[in-house]
């Protein structure tokens, strides 16, 4: 199916999850959509060629593409392949993270690794004066989280936090921000399964008092968790966002299924900023400049 608004998209983090529901359901919708991910001809060549087979299948434009978030030059190189081949890149979502890993790693992936393709893509979006840059953020941002998750919750909170300040940096360039906050989903996805374990034994073993949390904490999300939640609903707000036009899309949408109470702080967040933008005299940075 071909949309009548098609774009042009960049997927972070599409081998799994969420990047990869929104990186099919965004080609179905009839965008081009170049599905990034480290290592396409080694160990994650047999889900770039899962995506080449639903592509041919469903005729659709879904394109696996190497970009390895920990490096500015893989970054550099993916967003100038997408250029090479389309003349644009309409739509860049962020989405490349580690749920629980070493802290500099996750700090790497999960912020670091977002500002690389700031720095590769962003040129591109300037030049045209038009383009969304759609974060994938989490609702332990501003919700209850539990213990054990601070390195992704600390990570997550710098990137949202990065989203919201870049938003004012570039809205004048008529690129607008969207941010998509999910709740926990602990079916549907890899997050709980690959999550990392703490390289350094000896510090972990002086805390084995806590061990068994972390499966405690998957267990006990999941019996939060009602049976319908689905990570799809994620992805099919992403394609709605994206499908909206120009200079009305959402600055936050949540999409939460545990109630974690991050939607509600969210609310009272996003009145404050923009409350504090207009005393400022900044107004006009709280809408990209659109001008087409």
């Amino acid at each position: 199916m071909q949309s009548t608004n098609q774009q042009v998209i960049v997927v972070t983090g599409a081998g799994s999850g969420i990047g990869k529901l929104s990186a099919q359901a965004l080609a179905d919708a009839g965008h081009i959509v170049y599905a990034t991910m480290r290592d396409v001809d080694g160990r994650n060549r047999e889900r770039a060629d899962e995506l080449h087979a639903l592509a041919r299948s469903r005729n659709i434009q879904l394109h696996p593409l190497e970009l390895d978030v920990l490096s500015q030059e893989s970054a550099d190189a993916a967003a100038a392949a997408v250029v090479r081949a389309q003349g644009r890149i309409d739509v860049v979502m962020q989405n490349a993270g580690h749920l629980v890993e070493e802290m500099m790693r996750v700090f790497d992936t999960n912020l670091f690794g977002a500002q690389r393709v700031n720095r590769a893509t962003l040129p591109y979006l300037r030049k045209q004066e038009a383009g969304l840059m759609l974060w994938i953020s989490s609702t332990t941002t501003r919700g209850g989280f539990p213990p054990f998750m601070g390195p992704y919750g600390a990570a997550k909170a710098a990137m949202d936090s990065l989203a919201v300040t870049l938003a004012y940096e570039i809205a004048r360039f008529g690129i607008e921000t969207s941010i998509v906050v999910p709740g926990a989903f602990t079916r549907g996805t890899a997050h709980f399964p690959s999550a990392g374990k703490p390289a350094d034994a000896a510090t972990a073993a002086a805390y084995s008092r806590y061990d068994g949390v972390m499966d405690q904490i998957g267990e006990r999300l999941s019996a939060l968790t009602p049976h319908d939640a689905d990570p799809k609903a994620v992805a099919d707000e992403i394609v709605r966002i994206v499908g909206l036009s120009a200079g009305t899309r959402p600055m936050r949408s949540v999409i939460d299924f545990v109630g974690d109470g991050a939607r509600e702080a969210l609310e009272v967040s996003e009145r404050v900023r923009i409350e504090f933008a207009k005393r400022i005299g900044m107004e006009d940075l709280l809408q990209a400049k659109v001008t087409r």
